[in-house]
């Protein structure tokens, strides 16, 4: 098989393209937030990734269909610019999802250079990488951090309700594709940013993926329903009450930093 293979259903023509990634991770936080953006904005599937290094099994639906392991790359044309920040509003969208990473080192490096010489390809100047940024402990109102490629894009989100530097960001730093394809933005000419949704890193973490997706709405002048991540939130908030009920360990005696970077 070959390193990475790209299936193609259509061939988009996107104007200044923003390509958003939303994979698997800590509290699930991108994985929620692509999947949510792609049902809000009703993007269009027009691509299916392959590669030897997705974990050696199919995935099995509830009729007993087996598919091959991939991820999923989707589009979304703005019909008239968005109300977010000069510059950023009038994009169009790329989304990559899915439901795995590469799962060695030498594969994270191969999948995210070759999805960052697709997106090379169809336009894309902008990259957006979102996750979680695990605490060890219960987060009633999460905050979103922020790691970027460059000054320029520092200072233009500097308004933006996203936390930057101060000693808060993870000090093993950004794991997995979303550290990798915002490392490797500056060497394919483009700008990168990547949104880091506080959470316990202990469930998956809808309201987290709710926080990240505010702050990335505001900026890309996205008007997407929020409502179904809310209701996510308050169930695992009262499956989370209950469990503090039967007496968990203090979460706060928490020493092991494994759980403090972004996936």
């Amino acid at each position: 098989m070959e390193l990475m293979l790209v299936k193609h259903r259509d061939a988009p023509k996107l104007n200044r393209p923003v390509m958003i990634e939303g994979l698997p991770g800590v509290g699930n936080v991108g994985k929620l937030a692509g999947e949510h953006l792609v049902e809000e904005l009703k993007a269009v599937h027009f691509a299916d990734i392959y590669s030897k290094h997705f974990p050696p099994q199919v995935m099995v639906d509830d009729e007993g269909l087996a598919q091959m392991v991939s991820n999923k790359l989707y589009y979304h044309k703005r019909e008239k610019p968005g109300k977010g920040m000069p510059g950023w509003g009038d994009r169009d969208i790329l989304l990559l999802v899915g439901d795995f990473q590469g799962i060695t080192p030498d594969g994270q490096y191969d999948i995210c250079y070759e999805v960052m010489k697709l997106a090379s390809d169809m336009g894309v100047e902008k990259v957006f990488t979102m996750g979680g940024y695990g605490l060890g402990r219960m987060v009633d109102e999460p905050r979103v951090l922020g790691a970027a490629s460059s000054i320029d894009i520092l200072e233009e989100m500097k308004d933006q309700d996203i936390v930057f530097g101060g000693g808060e960001q993870p000090g093993s730093g950004i794991v997995g594709a979303s550290g990798l394809l915002l490392g490797m933005a500056p060497l394919f000419s483009m700008e990168g940013i990547c949104f880091m949704g506080e959470t316990s890193g202990y469930f998956v973490d809808p309201k987290s993926s709710e926080a990240v997706l505010r702050v990335m709405s505001s900026i890309l002048g996205l008007d997407i329903d929020l409502s179904a991540l809310e209701t996510r939130a308050r169930e695992i908030e009262a499956i989370t009450a209950k469990l503090q009920d039967m007496d968990m360990p203090d979460e706060e005696q928490e020493s092991d930093d494994t759980l403090r970077y972004i996936g």
